[in-house]
């Protein structure tokens, strides 16, 4: 009965989650309660509860953590800045003769959007709110309009600077250090949110690059689906190399600045993400569409955002410390150990479990439950911990797009018009 009870937790995790109940005290309160349990019937040392304020300082004292905020603000300033407004005008000009221009050209401002701000929400709310309208103005069938959105907009899971590849290469980074322990190794060596951010550029741009060609298929084979793109200014095709460059400017410079001092080993994440809140304000103002007001209601939003993450973290390590106080971690280990394949057989079930579990949990919640308990045995079976954490958060981006629970569904049927039907962004997705 005891082996049962890690997955008892874990159900009740689910369960409960499934019900509406805020994540962070659903892992905290779990935990709490199956401790008692075990404490009471003498199956749980009350002792290990003592190791909680220690993990607890450790997550305050974490230097990377103080990029995710920072990431966050900036998202927020660059959302109230209507950069993408400006890039969607501009870009519709140069790809307007193309049949599937127009879906083309929110690809490409998605992409853009994803590396300034690095949240989901704000990119697809921001898309839906500016190109939703657009697109079925001009013809676009309801599903092929939303699924692009949707689809595009969660390019900022995977897209550096993105807040999911600073909190998984935390995550990994203790992961990798107790794999390296299990396997009585004193190597010091560890996984950066920086040997992320370069690992996932190239699978990012690939799937931009999928998405395009995707389009250009459909454009040849269902042509009635995706119209031209008729210019309902046309003076701005006399402007439309300039206005491209200057709304193209802003946030490439903002981009190449970011990553730039990152892969160039000229600053780490954290300032690299004090850097790009810097730069986004600059821009803020310098349009002049970024009132005090308006800077406090951003600032107030990130702390929001920020403590929701913080409290995750904090309920997520509570519930961990009390899974392994149950014997949970060796019991996932033999599981693993037992399957056949080895790790590449382990490696498909754990994709396999991340890719179900999207369908009714958050990529934060997956990411705070799920990766500390089944990465350190992935990684003490010989995997790469840089692939491993891109697969993962490549895994993850489609939590957010799997029905019925895909957070960008939410976000998209928030902000569409009511001719756009559930069912349609469902099968557009």
């Amino acid at each position: 009965m005891i082996e049962l009870i890690p997955f008892l937790m874990f159900l009740l995790i689910c369960l409960c989650l499934m019900s509406g109940y805020p994540v962070a005290f659903t892992l905290g309160g779990s935990a709490l309660v199956f401790a008692s349990i075990g404490i009471v019937t003498g199956h749980f040392d009350p002792n290990l509860l003592k190791a909680l304020p220690d993990r607890l300082y450790g997550t305050m004292n974490n230097g990377t953590l103080i990029a995710v905020p920072l990431f966050i603000f900036m998202g927020m300033v660059l959302e109230r800045s209507r950069i993408a407004e400006e890039l969607l005008d501009s870009l519709s000009a140069l790809f307007g003769n193309l049949r599937g221009g127009l879906g083309i050209t929110v690809v490409l401002v998605g992409m853009l959007l994803a590396a300034s701000t690095g949240i989901v929400g704000a990119t697809v709310v921001t898309l839906g709110l500016i190109a939703l309208p657009t697109l079925l103005r001009h013809g676009y069938h309801p599903a092929i309009a939303s699924g692009l959105l949707c689809a595009t907009g969660t390019l900022g899971q995977i897209i550096p600077p993105s807040i999911a590849l600073v909190l998984l290469g935390d995550v990994l980074s203790s992961a990798y250090q107790q794999a390296q322990l299990s396997m009585g190794s004193l190597n010091t060596q560890t996984v950066s949110v920086g040997d992320l951010f370069v690992g996932a550029l190239i699978p990012g741009f690939l799937l931009v690059a999928l998405y395009i060609v995707f389009f250009m298929l459909l454009a040849v084979f269902k042509p009635a689906l995706l119209p031209v793109y008729k210019e309902e200014k046309t003076a701005n095709k006399t402007l439309s190399v300039s206005a491209i460059l200057l709304s193209l400017l802003p946030p490439v410079l903002l981009i190449m600045t970011v990553l730039g001092s990152i892969l160039a080993g000229a600053a780490t994440p954290t300032e690299a993400a004090g850097i790009g809140a810097t730069g986004a304000l600059f821009l803020a103002f310098i349009k002049k569409q970024l009132s005090l007001r308006e800077l406090f209601s951003v600032g107030q939003k990130s702390v929001e955002v920020t403590s929701m993450i913080f409290m995750i973290l904090i309920g997520a390590s509570l519930f961990s410390l009390v899974f392994r106080g149950f014997g949970g971690d060796h019991q996932v280990e033999a599981v693993f150990t037992q399957l056949p394949g080895g790790a590449f057989g382990a490696m498909l079930l754990v994709m396999a479990v991340i890719f179900l579990l999207g369908f009714i949990l958050d990529f934060i919640e997956i990411t705070f439950v799920v990766v500390p308990i089944v990465a350190p045995v992935l990684l003490a079976m010989g995997i790469d911990p840089v692939w491993l954490g891109i697969m993962i958060a490549l895994n993850l981006q489609t939590s957010f797009l799997t029905p019925p629970f895909g957070f960008t569904l939410f976000y998209l049927r928030g902000v569409a018009p009511p001719s756009v039907t559930t069912a349609q962004i469902y099968r557009g997705v």
